[in-house]
């Protein structure tokens, strides 16, 4: 990995990005609403992403999960309908960790074959690539038919008369069916039936999910006893830590990059702390992000887990959306980065992700633009990781009703289904604006603009962070509580960033302390030539401590200002 680039990762719902379809039913078929595949990401395809700014893509959904199409004619096992949820299925229920899903296939039998392909294309486009890896829970009926010869399927050895054993891959409910507080009927496929009941995924112990469980999913065993609360038994290593460790290996071994790991923190950190060095030792430029939301828990994973990177989610994001809506003031921004400032580099920050709301749906502010300055902030504060998720970068709202997801302000990931601006910017693989608005043109092109400038820019990717928040409290010409001033310096040039969460424009005067200068060894400029970033435009400003630098400031929008300090 290049320690000197900033990380851009362009997360992709794999199944929804190349299909072309415009007509869709709610709940429908894949047959009906249609499904992209691996093959959509195209030479072209990628290098239009690449031209984004991203430095690497996330396939979101590339393993094997269950799913209601049926898939029989290729040799591979029905999933009951009533333990999937959706047509397509959840890409977190993972049916088979050794196979590709074939939803994903152009020609199903040479699935593995396709993936293999756009591993090649991927790297060939000089982006590096993300897979999930699913490590709490599986589907109900998972059943590996890929697996290695020798590998034994998860399950396959386990006591199931015992609620805990320390080597069963599976946590059961002894002499209980599974009831559920859903309905376990199909019309066709008659009665779902799993005796002795399984654990539900997201630690539900009992025979009862309900609708609002993961109840298409079954928690794996990782040696922690959450029947008796003996408490953890990780000594003689658990059979699970193994083969979860056999099978990131396996997917090491195609090429990849790296693994983004969903909810992480519900697995032992032991486990990690025990398999992330074997399998770096192996592939040493491999890299690991964590889906972990307990701040308490941020270092144990770093440090002991041996994580790269971990969301911040209930940091940053959850920080940025409270003020890009008006329910808490830009200087929670300080507070925010002061809290992880000692493992800064671990953070990847994000507006979207396929968990979070749309940031122009309803649900959340309703305008992609209004978020500007949260991405200014986001991208631009410090050196570590900055991800977006597809059509973001168009404005897409998420407010379509697709079916089993519900008009929640998400892209769907249970159904088939389109994106329609995604679908547009391809327009038949030829990616282009040919069919984009005039508000989606302009969108791309400040996330186009922002994301290169993360690299093209050194203060950037590997330049010092200085926030200017401490100087300007009831600075009457600079609102706080809208606007957020900081600096980044690398050698000789220094950026100065202010976003502007405001609806309105105003002239601001940003006061810069004596000690930035100091500590970041400037020279005070009374007369500068800045350049504007974001719109290439010069302007005279004074840089010094010993009186305010003063500009216009667009609404909903920022300004980096570049000062060359020889």
């Amino acid at each position: 990995m290049n320690t000197n680039e900033k990380m851009i990762i362009y997360q992709v719902f794999t199944r929804l990005f190349g299909n072309q379809q415009k007509e869709h039913l709610t709940n429908g078929s894949m047959k009906e609403n249609g499904c992209g595949k691996m093959n959509d990401f195209t030479s072209k395809a990628l290098e239009e992403i690449k031209k984004l700014g991203a430095t690497h893509i996330w396939y979101t959904g590339i393993i094997a999960h269950a799913t209601q199409t049926d898939y029989t004619q290729y040799g591979l096992e029905k999933d009951h309908p009533a333990v999937v949820k959706g047509k397509a299925g959840s890409p977190y229920a993972i049916k088979d960790y050794y196979d590709i899903d074939p939803d994903l296939a152009v020609n199903v039998e040479q699935r593995m074959k396709e993936f293999e392909e756009l591993v090649a294309r991927t790297h060939k486009s000089k982006l590096k690539m993300i897979i999930d890896f699913v490590p709490n829970h599986v589907a109900r009926q998972y059943h590996s038919l890929a697996k290695p010869e020798g590998v034994k399927d998860l399950g396959e050895d386990d006591c199931t008369n015992e609620a805990f054993n320390p080597n069963n891959n599976f946590y059961y409910i002894p002499g209980q069916q599974l009831q559920g507080q859903i309905n376990l009927f199909d019309e066709k496929a008659g009665s779902y039936v799993e005796n002795p009941a399984k654990a539900t995924g997201n630690n539900r112990f009992d025979a009862w999910p309900n609708v609002n469980d993961w109840y298409e999913t079954i928690k794996l065993n990782y040696g922690v006893d959450y029947i008796h609360n003996s408490g953890c038994h990780f000594n003689p290593i658990p059979d699970t830590w193994k083969k979860m460790c056999d099978i990131l290996l396996y997917w090491a071994s195609k090429g990849i990059d790296g693994f983004r790991c969903d909810m992480a923190e519900m697995v032992p950190c032991e486990f990690w702390g025990w398999c992330i060095p074997q399998v770096k030792k192996a592939y040493p430029d491999l890299i690991f992000i964590a889906e972990v939301y307990n701040p308490n828990e941020y270092r144990n994973y770093i440090f002991n887990g041996h994580f790269d990177y971990l969301y911040d989610k209930v940091g940053l994001y959850d920080t940025l959306r409270a003020i890009t809506c008006g329910q808490a003031p830009a200087t929670n921004i300080t507070h925010c980065w002061q809290s992880v400032n000692d493992i800064q580099d671990h953070m990847l920050n994000f507006l979207e992700n396929h968990d979070e709301q749309r940031i122009a749906s309803d649900f959340f502010i309703g305008d992609a633009k209004r978020a500007f300055p949260a991405m200014i902030v986001s991208s631009c504060m410090n050196t570590n990781p900055m991800m977006i998720y597809f059509g973001q970068e168009l404005g897409e709202p998420g407010m379509e009703q697709e079916g089993f997801s519900g008009r929640d302000g998400r892209t769907t990931i249970f159904d088939y289904w389109s994106v329609d601006c995604v679908r547009r910017w391809n327009n038949e693989g030829k990616f282009n604006m040919v069919h984009l608005t005039k508000d989606e043109k302009e969108i791309r092109k400040f996330y186009k603009t922002l994301l290169n400038l993360c690299n093209k820019e050194k203060a950037l990717s590997n330049g010092e962070f200085f926030d200017l928040m401490y100087v300007n409290h009831n600075n009457w010409q600079l609102n706080e509580s809208k606007q957020y001033a900081f600096l980044r310096k690398y050698k000789d040039e220094v950026l100065l960033i202010v976003a502007n969460f405001g609806d309105f424009p105003m002239t601001v005067s940003v006061n810069l302390p004596e000690h930035a200068f100091n500590y970041l060894q400037m020279p005070c400029l009374e007369k500068c030539k800045a350049e504007d970033l974001l719109t290439g435009k010069k302007e005279e400003i004074s840089f010094t401590y010993k009186e305010p630098t003063t500009f216009d400031l667009p609404a909903s929008y920022g300004k980096i200002l570049k000062i060359k300090l020889v």
